[in-house]
């Protein structure tokens, strides 16, 4: 049987797992699903439309499922958070539910929320990213799987982050960020992100693919777009790492962070 303090206040309709731990004075609202071996500490708040995934453990003052910040949205909208299985939620964070009827804003699985840190509305998080401390994403941003966002970065809406990407403390981020790449400071690309690389065992073969995909894209003469395209059509990448780094330039609407002296 779920172990639940006597100060939470839990709504009859809830699914909660029989395993799991609910601390004093949290509120877990209608429609909430709540998976095997969660642990959800004090003073924590899960909205309606809230799914946590098994092991999920959320710390003091979360608050889960809240409504988009957004003055035009529809607060009868139903709409959803999902959190994957193994993330943890820091003291304080914030998690904002779609503003679009019958989808998610979405944490995937191992992710790690810092204090402090936001998800705004319709963001989409892959699996195992990292948010320090109070990093603020704006509404319908993307974060690759494998990314590590310093402490007090922040992040206009729509933008688009790639896989693996280390960002600096307290960057501010106006356009997209490529895979595999370290950016830092006002959209400011500094290189591949070689260690990170190296860390999920990337062999030296696809590394090297990898910088003259940077290269052909950053140093060829053309724009990002058009030399990402014209790579992929002359078969310059051979690895997924390499084709994923140049089809990422195909998407998007905000334009991409580059190097210093390649800015124009």
């Amino acid at each position: 049987m779920a172990k639940i303090h006597s100060t939470a206040v839990i709504s009859s309709t809830a699914e909660i797992a029989s395993d799991c731990e609910i601390g004093p004075y949290s509120i877990v609202e209608p429609d909430v699903k709540i998976g095997s071996g969660c642990r959800i500490g004090a003073h924590v708040v899960l909205r309606t439309g809230t799914e946590l995934a098994e092991k999920v453990v959320v710390h003091s003052g979360a608050v889960l499922g809240g409504e988009p910040q957004d003055l035009s949205f529809d607060p009868t909208i139903p709409s959803r958070v999902s959190i994957g299985a193994g993330v943890q939620i820091r003291e304080a964070v914030t998690v904002n539910r779609s503003s679009r009827e019958g989808e998610a804003t979405t944490v995937g699985s191992g992710s790690f929320l810092m204090a402090c840190s936001h998800v705004g509305h319709d963001c989409v998080l892959g699996e195992k990213v990292v948010l320090a401390n109070a990093v603020l994403l704006a509404g319908h941003v993307h974060v690759g799987s494998h990314s590590f966002l310093g402490g007090g970065a922040g992040i206009h809406q729509f933008c688009r982050i790639g896989e693996s990407v280390m960002l600096g403390g307290n960057a501010s981020i106006t356009f997209d960020l490529p895979p595999f790449t370290m950016v830092a400071d006002r959209n400011r690309l500094a290189g591949l992100n070689l260690i990170g690389l190296r860390r999920r065992g990337f062999s030296r073969e696809v590394i090297a693919e990898l910088k003259n995909c940077f290269s052909a894209v950053y140093h060829g003469g053309k724009k990002p777009r058009e030399a990402a395209a014209a790579a992929l059509e002359e078969g310059l990448a051979t690895s997924e790492p390499g084709r994923a780094f140049l089809a990422f330039f195909a998407g998007g609407s905000r334009g991409f962070a580059r190097p210093e002296r390649s800015r124009e």
